[in-house]
This record gives structure tokens, sequence and C-alpha cells, in this order.
């Protein structure tokens, strides 16, 4: 016991030290080459006090220029995962981006009780185009890679009470990857 109040000690001195720490800091992750382009997509998230994060961005790198285009997000959004689409048939080339960006049950944060919405990004971020509504709990989605469609699944929390029950509507949409646009609701 005496040879673990010293660790103790020096346990609880660093994390007073942490949660003193006002500043914030950059992580980033998933740096990720764009075939067919000259960039390089990775995420950057603001990390503060105790290791919270304050909002997300995603930064596409020119490897030729240096420049760089920053996609931003809500301050409490949490980006689940991204994917490049290439299509050369059919001239799709674009980003795929699940991500929960709207607050839809009003507390304090963006949480696992908010929606996944599917959002598009050309591959050198200057376009930014969300697919599915804010109010759409996307569930699953696919994407057909002969027709250039993706088919997605999910609910509408008709009773707004923040489950998935039998009064919720579940709906398939289906959107074209090219033009972006919803082509029929299920």
């Amino acid at each position: 016991m005496k040879n673990m109040i010293p660790v103790l000690c020096l346990l609880l001195t660093a994390a007073g030290a942490v949660a003193q720490d006002k500043h914030n800091y950059i992580s980033f992750s998933k740096l990720v080459p764009l075939t067919g382009t000259e960039y390089v997509l990775t995420s950057l998230d603001n990390v503060g006090k105790m290791g919270v994060s304050h909002g997300e961005h995603l930064l596409f790198i020119n490897t030729k220029t240096g420049k760089a285009n920053r996609v931003d997000f809500p301050k409490t959004a949490y980006l689940r995962d991204w994917e490049q689409v290439k299509l050369d048939t059919l001239g799709i080339n674009l980003i795929l981006l699940t991500a929960q960006t709207v607050n839809l049950d009003n507390n304090k944060r963006i949480d696992w009780n908010d929606p996944v919405q599917l959002i598009v990004l050309s591959t050198d971020g200057q376009k930014k185009t969300q697919l599915t509504d804010d109010k759409f709990f996307s569930s699953f989605w696919t994407i057909h890679r002969e027709t250039g469609a993706i088919v997605v699944t999910g609910y509408y929390d008709t009773n707004n009470n923040g489950k998935h029950d039998k009064t919720d509507k579940d709906e398939i949409h289906l959107f074209d990857l090219k033009t972006l646009q919803l082509i029929s609701k299920l």
C-alpha cells in the first residue's frame, strides 16, 4: 500500500494539471491520399480540457501547391467516417461522410441520440452537400457502383421521443451521386 502512495500522488497532480489547462490542442487523424487528385484528406479535432472535443473539421491538402481547404462543422459535431467514392465510368469522384451535425433533442451537445447525416464533399473540399434531412436518422447505406446511386435506410422520429419505435416512419431514400439529388423515397 505504501508503494502506491507516490503513484496516487502523481496521478492526482497530473489530473489537476490537465484540468487547469485552458488551451485547446489540435489532433490530426486518418491521413488519406485521394485517388485521382492532388489532395490528401485529414480530420482536425480541437481537444480541450479533459480531452473533450470542441468541434471537428476536415482539411483537404493540395500536395502540389501546399494550400489547404478547411471544411468546418458545428462545434459539437461528431464526424464518424468518410470514404472516397470514385466511379470513373460515371465521372464520379467524391468524399462520402457520415456525421452527426445536428442537436435534434436540444440538449447540451450532439450525442448518440442525434441523427446521422450523409454528406458529400468534393475531392478538393470546395463543395459540401448534405444528402439526408436533418431529422432523418440514417441507419445503413450502400452504393450501387454501376448506376452511381446510393440507397439509404433510416427513419423519422415522428413522435419525437428520441427512440426508434413502431410509431416512427421508416423509409428508404435513393440519391443520384452524379447530381446529388433525391431520386425517390420508398
